[in-house]
């Protein structure tokens, strides 16, 4: 029992260590990649190429002035950030980073790398990654702002447009795997696709769930507040949105708290549609963190690439073309469920 518990609190440390690492130097992964796209050089003073500027950063930031509007209701607009940025590091608790481990031979049994398994998994991770938007809302409407409150109002729009298709675009992955539990829809994908006897492709669903996997991660784009699909800051037509009256940390905490979400988007969409931790050779943990960095690169990437939707483009791509996509994936997956080679 003891040995489990201190097992179990390893493992959220190592877990929320590496969220914080990264959430850090996401920062200067996208600001590297976009000025490679656009033919500058990025952040290159601190450090060799770069590599310290998270730090000084956010140095930079701990030691700001933390300035707390005359206006605004006090409470409510210290809380908010927390609530934006908890529930982002939460659900990663039943995210599955790799197969099992005895730390070459340290254990005395192997121990599986997630924190928790439930059997709702899925329904945990949308559940709690959900709360994520009271924050921004809450942020908006505490400022006293019509700027902030324009950002929250939009965010609150915005969840609700595409949560919806989100949710119905791994009801697909949920039909083919036959559970809820995320540890099982990976092991559901182990193996590959055949043709007489030639192997041809691994079985991830993505394979057999393009549409859904298209669908998901434009939602999760969506969800996070990137572009093209940031309309809740928007800085070109509300200064920052949401954010526009925090300063220092409380104003680093909704950007760790984005980068956060993006992790947690990216790692479930791994789970879902690319296998998890499985591959090849090479460890479950480098395979699971090899296909979330893919991600996280196709989400700088669209940055870098698209322009912002305007509202109005924004709620009709949601409603009119995600949502019945969604549906007709959901009713093509149990045609072919019922058609399809049984066992």
């Amino acid at each position: 029992m003891l040995e489990t518990l201190i097992i179990t609190l390893v493992k959220i440390a190592v877990v929320f260590g590496a969220l914080l690492l990264t959430v850090a130097y996401m920062t200067w992964v996208e600001r590297k990649v976009i000025a490679d796209i656009q033919v500058r050089l990025g952040p290159n003073r601190v450090g060799p190429y770069g590599l310290l500027q998270p730090i000084a950063d956010g140095l930079k930031l701990m030691f700001k002035e933390d300035l707390i509007p005359g206006q605004v209701d006090r409470v409510i607009y210290l809380l908010a950030p927390s609530l934006s940025i908890i529930p982002a590091f939460i659900a990663f608790a039943v995210i599955p980073f790799g197969d099992t481990t005895t730390l070459f031979g340290l254990l005395s049994r192997p121990v599986p790398l997630h924190i928790a398994d439930i059997n709702v998994g899925i329904l945990f991770v949308f559940g709690v990654a959900s709360l994520g938007v009271y924050g921004i809302v809450l942020a908006g409407w505490s400022s006293n702002n019509k700027y902030s409150l324009l950002g929250g109002l939009r965010s609150s729009a915005q969840l609700i447009s595409y949560e919806l298709s989100m949710g119905l675009s791994v009801v697909g992955v949920l039909m083919l795997a036959g559970s809820l539990s995320l540890v099982e829809i990976v092991k559901a994908q182990e193996g590959v696709y055949s043709f007489r006897g030639i192997p041809l492709m691994p079985r991830w669903f993505i394979f057999i769930q393009p549409l859904g996997f298209c669908i998901y991660f434009c939602c999760a784009l969506a969800e996070t507040n990137r572009a093209p699909f940031d309309l809740p800051e928007a800085e070109t037509e509300l200064v920052a949105g949401f954010h526009t009256e925090y300063s220092s940390m409380k104003f680093a905490m909704f950007f760790m708290a984005e980068y956060a979400n993006m992790i947690t988007v990216a790692a479930l969409a791994t789970t879902l549609f690319l296998g998890g931790w499985l591959g090849p050779i090479a460890p479950s943990p480098v395979w699971f963190v090899g296909k979330v960095f893919f991600l996280l690169f196709l989400f700088i990437w669209l940055r870098a690439t698209l322009p912002r939707f305007r509202y109005d483009q924004l709620m009709h791509f949601g409603w009119k073309w995600l949502l019945p996509l969604a549906l007709l994936n959901i009713a093509a997956t149990a045609i072919g469920s019922m058609l399809g080679p049984r066992g």
